[in-house]
């Protein structure tokens, strides 16, 4: 009875212990299905805004094209890409894609094996990284295209795609038939989502399984984008005032539990905010006026005059660190800056017409860095506040923001938050110095990036301008970001305060600093002032610098300072399907430019044995006018002679072009010419025409370089069908735009 007992009280235990364990065993994650792409699959023809995809081998091939580096534009080919990046190498293999803003400006390299290209600017943009799941995100099993194809985990192969910025004919009777009956409507590619959230992409219903690297138990679910960020820097590494910023946070993909803590952070930032104090949540920091502080990687001080002012007493190296809330969940494409604005947001209260004849978007860029100190600091300010009287801002003049510059910039106001110069005058007085370094490169790229937008005020047909103050030198490289600034239109002037003295200028980081960053060398984009103390005397003349449009070259870029006129073979060798081929090639060239009265003008030309005008430089100065006078344009059909067209462009379109325009002559042709090219080409040539000739089939290679101008093997191009003329989209544009920027600036 005894070892009965014993026996059952075992057997209940160990029934117990296995089933306690069984209870306290993790469920197993299913498993996550990968579909694979093939190597020319590009990211813009993709609807998903994030994935995880495989990569099949050999994908590390020049025909396979990529554009910018580390963020790609979506025209590029996705696996390739990440070979560029070092994600993957030729061996392919599982990469994670998230779908980014486009950029202004993408930057070409050499790396891994891959030449990666520059590109202009681009709608939208990628990121590749490891092929591993971010917790929270449910991805897809399948991925879906522009196409409304779904692509299974085991795809059949496919015809390869095409590239957005230039589509081919649909084949098929029906669409043809649809295509003539709409008068071949430019289509669009591909669509944009935004990155959608775990929450948002766990509520979607779809028949398609999906599978998800969540627990299921898991109750507060990551937030695909960044909520917030939490950044602790060491005080011996960055001097900085400690100041909480508080981004704003989308009630959809934050917890309550961080929404209710952000709130109370936020009421203490607005509360110190309203007693004028630059506080952090513990303790106060001091602010200095030392203007001995010794820069990075100088090691000198650079010395007062000691009649000038007293210094204050403190050191940057005892202010508390610097803390941003929140980085949990920090997306790969946040860039760690934040705006006041968005703490503290100020409605117009006035709205001036301003002086209309200085219509222009201003950007100033104001040194908050801790050589200036705190005397100088309120001298900037007052200049600012100086030269906002004296360009009268208003609506229908000039507007104005300004953005502080440290270690890192941040905006102080921008563009449409102000409508008059008196409101600007009063938000300039408010403002508190960061501290920090002089990183007057990393401003620029914020501003080239985050300020110009429509969201904050740009206008578009106004000059993009930046004024930056700089106190001696500053402290990080400014060529390149310059560079790229420049290259999207913004007009970059420096005022320089106190330039480095003889025996300091072995420790300035860049020299020539100024001339590397300007639009023009000759003077007109840089003032250089003495001292603090005389920086009122040029109020006047940097107004008067900034508001002659007229000489504002920067605004003028590859594609908004040409007169385009295509020259079209309607020969009966064509035919009327390849023809409309060749007016559809026409169209997506153009729609690529800023079309309008004083920007970018289309021009067109058919030719056969004889010439027709089919539209001058002046007939449409809208895009939509231009695209839609494409579509009507009616196959002639007939001869071949390039020659007498050429002569004839050279006579009706580019003799009437404006003085300020390049002149850029586009010629298509299939065949060889029955008259000579190379005179008329020539003679085109000397009046200033930038040729490039396009051949298709049986063109004469010979005559093409005859036609485009030198080196020809970048203004002429050759494609053995018409069907792949869309591939040269890209090629043609990059070109008319590298050539544009590589020109002098003197």
């Amino acid at each position: 009875m005894k070892a009965t007992a014993i026996a059952t009280f075992f057997g209940v235990f160990l029934t117990c212990t296995y089933t306690a364990k069984e209870a306290t065993k993790k469920p197993k994650k299913p498993k996550l299905y990968v579909p694979q792409i093939d190597c020319d699959v590009k990211a813009g023809k993709i609807i998903n805004p994030e994935f995880i995809a495989k990569c099949p081998p050999g994908c590390q091939d020049v025909k396979y094209r990529v554009y910018g580096t580390d963020i790609y534009a979506s025209f590029s080919s996705v696996c390739n890409a990440a070979i560029h990046s070092g994600i993957i190498d030729n061996t392919g293999g599982k990469i994670l894609v998230q779908k980014v803003a486009g950029h202004s400006a993408y930057r070409g390299s050499f790396s891994n094996g891959v030449r990666s290209l520059s590109l202009p600017r681009w709608r939208e943009s990628f990121l590749v990284s490891e092929g591993k799941p971010r917790k929270g995100v449910t991805y897809p099993s399948t991925l879906e295209y522009s196409s409304s194809k779904s692509t299974a985990v085991k795809s059949e192969p496919k015809k390869p795609e095409q590239d957005p910025k230039g589509m081919k004919s649909a084949d098929t009777s029906n669409t043809s038939e649809k295509a003539s009956e709409q008068g071949d409507a430019i289509r669009k590619e591909y669509q944009t989502s935004p990155v959608p959230t775990p929450a948002t992409q766990m509520a979607t219903t779809t028949p398609t399984p999906m599978t998800t690297t969540t627990d299921p138990s898991t109750t507060v679910p990551q937030p695909t984008t960044t909520p917030a960020t939490t950044r602790t820097t060491a005080a011996a590494a960055k001097t900085r005032p400690g100041l909480h910023r508080v981004r704003e946070m989308g009630s959809s993909s934050v917890h309550p539990a961080y929404a209710s803590v952000v709130a109370a952070a936020s009421r203490q930032v607005q509360a110190a905010q309203g007693r004028g104090q630059n506080t952090a949540f513990r303790g106060t920091s001091t602010s200095t006026s030392n203007r001995n502080i010794v820069r990075h990687n100088t090691g000198i001080q650079r010395q007062e005059p000691v009649a000038t002012f007293q210094r204050a007493a403190g050191s940057p190296a005892h202010l508390a660190m610097e803390t941003d809330s929140w980085k949990h969940g920090l997306s790969l494409f946040d860039t760690g800056f934040s705006s006041k604005e968005e703490l503290n947001p100020k409605p117009l209260e006035s709205i001036s017409q301003g002086n209309q004849n200085c219509k222009v978007d201003l950007s100033f860029l104001m040194d908050g860095s801790w050589s200036i100190g705190k005397r100088r600091f309120q001298l900037q300010k007052r200049f600012l506040g100086n030269v906002a009287q004296a360009l009268g801002i208003g609506s229908a003049g000039p507007l104005m923001g300004i953005i502080q510059y440290g270690d890192d910039p941040s905006t102080e106001f921008n563009l449409k938050t102000y409508a008059n110069s008196k409101d600007i005058r009063n938000a300039i007085e408010k403002i508190q110095q960061k501290g920090g370094l002089s990183n007057v490169g990393k401003a620029l790229s914020f501003v080239n990036k985050n300020f110009f937008l429509d969201a904050n005020g740009n206008r578009g047909g106004a000059p993009n301008v930046v004024v930056v103050v700089v106190d001696g030198w500053p402290t990080d490289q400014v060529e390149e970001a310059s560079r790229l600034a420049r290259e999207s239109g913004i007009n970059i002037f420096f005022v320089t305060v106190e330039a480095a003295a003889q025996n300091e200028k072995q420790n300035v980081i860049e020299p020539n600093f100024v001339d590397k960053a300007v639009c023009r060398t000759n003077g007109f984009y840089s003032i250089n002032v003495p001292s603090w103390f005389s920086l009122h005397k040029v109020v006047q003349p940097l107004v008067k610098r900034v508001c002659d449009t007229d000489r504002l070259v920067c605004s003028k870029t590859c594609l908004n300072s040409a007169d385009i006129g295509f020259v079209i073979d309607g020969s009966s060798s064509v035919g009327t399907s390849n023809f409309r081929t060749v007016l559809q090639f026409v169209a997506n060239i153009s729609k690529e430019f800023e079309i309008s009265d004083t920007d970018t003008r289309v021009g067109a030309v058919q030719y056969t044995y004889e010439q027709r005008l089919e539209f001058s430089f002046d007939k449409y100065s809208t895009k939509e006018d231009v695209l839609s006078a494409i579509k009507r344009i009616s196959y002639w059909s007939g001869g071949t002679s390039t020659g007498a067209a050429i002569s004839y462009a050279s006579e009706q379109l580019f003799s009437k072009s404006k003085p300020n325009k390049r002149k850029i002559m586009i010629l298509i042709t299939d065949g060889r010419s029955y008259d000579d090219v190379s005179v008329p080409a020539m003679e085109a040539h000397r009046n200033g025409v930038i040729a490039y000739s396009i051949g298709v089939a049986w063109a004469a290679p010979d005559e093409l370089e005859a036609i485009a101008t030198d080196p020809h093997k970048e203004h002429s191009f050759f494609v053995d069908e018409f069907d792949n003329l869309y591939r040269y989209v890209n090629q043609l544009i990059q070109n008319i735009c590298t050539e544009f920027n590589s020109q002098p600036r003197n």
